[in-house]
């Protein structure tokens, strides 16, 4: 990946329904019931999501605990994987079908995580450019994205990077 900053990616049609659909309160519990049941049962809700960025919240409750009083770290590592993956299905929702998948993963805890803790990944338009170059060259690309979780006080829990897999699928 070249170090110029890859330019904002297209706002499709397609992405806008599926922005609008994610952003709605019940729609997004109502997608996360069908598609995230765990996902809804640990009450993560996405704040903001643009073509470059996405935000999502995950509260320290009695599903969301560990045995030390802070959010349980796959949990945090939940939410994480969503404020990436949900601007990867928002990318991929726009144009011929691609296959997603995570294909690894590293995080680095920094505070105990109480509170409500809000994951950012800025790497949306490293997603959309990887999903394009797949479409382009049918070949699997891979994208390194970053979540950062940061509590209430602004002071960082923790951060995710997670490999993110990008292969178009095979029409037959």
């Amino acid at each position: 990946m070249s170090s110029d900053k890859t330019p904002p990616p297209e706002d499709t049609p397609q992405m806008a329904a599926f922005r609008r659909t994610i952003l709605h309160p019940l729609k997004l519990r109502l997608f996360m019931l069908r598609r995230l049941p765990m996902a809804y049962l640990a009450g993560l809700r996405v704040q903001r999501l643009t073509t470059d960025e996405a935000a999502v919240t995950i509260s320290f409750k009695y599903l969301t605990q560990n045995p030390f009083r802070s959010i349980y770290f796959a949990c945090l590592a939940m939410a994480a994987e969503l404020a990436s993956g949900v601007q990867a299905m928002m990318h991929v929702s726009s144009g011929a079908p691609v296959s997603m998948l995570v294909t690894g993963l590293e995080a680095q805890f920094t505070k105990k995580a109480v509170g409500l803790i809000t994951f950012t990944c800025p790497d949306g338009a490293s997603i959309s450019k990887a999903v394009a170059e797949s479409r382009t060259t049918g070949e699997g690309r891979t994208v390194v994205a970053t979540s950062t979780g940061v509590d209430e006080a602004g002071d960082v829990v923790a951060v995710f990077r997670i490999v993110w897999s990008f292969r178009t699928k095979k029409t037959s």
